[in-house]
């Protein structure tokens, strides 16, 4: 997350027209450090408010539109479970449609029917059952949680 914070604060001052010279030193105003690396994620997400304050006003990518969260705290669980899963390497396709294939492939023989979009689902059974089966894909892949 902290590398995808720096990136945010890269674009953050390219967009406003800050240089090199004057990112510093409002890192050095924000938080007192004029050096990413040496920051936390909380004090860079402190930098991004900063250069929100500013006049930044972050987008999502190129193409892709933001995924609202959730209603529900388990399936937003299950997505997070799933990222990690994706950044430490052990599923190939993140985010929700890699989620969703992963769901329609493991469960949808066991299930009768797999649900199209896990967002959608509503039997507390099965998403305590995919939570469980992430859990345990989380614990061999050596993701602590």
């Amino acid at each position: 997350m902290t590398r995808a914070l720096q990136k945010l604060v890269h674009v953050g001052c390219r967009e406003i027209g800050l240089d090199e010279e004057m990112r510093r030193e409002l890192q050095l105003a924000v938080t007192g450090k004029a050096s990413m690396q040496d920051m936390t994620e909380a004090e860079l997400t402190k930098l991004v408010r900063a250069l929100e304050q500013r006049g930044f006003r972050p987008q999502a990518g190129k193409g892709r539109t933001l995924r609202p969260a959730a209603r529900r705290a388990d399936l937003r669980f299950a997505h997070v479970l799933w990222g990690k899963l994706h950044r430490a390497g052990a599923v190939d396709q993140g985010g929700a449609r890699g989620l969703n294939a992963f769901i329609r492939a493991r469960f949808g023989k066991a299930w009768g029917a797999a649900p199209i979009d896990i967002d959608r689902m509503q039997d507390h059974r099965q998403i305590a059952t995919l939570i469980e089966a992430l859990k345990a894909m989380c614990d061999r892949a050596g993701i602590e949680l």
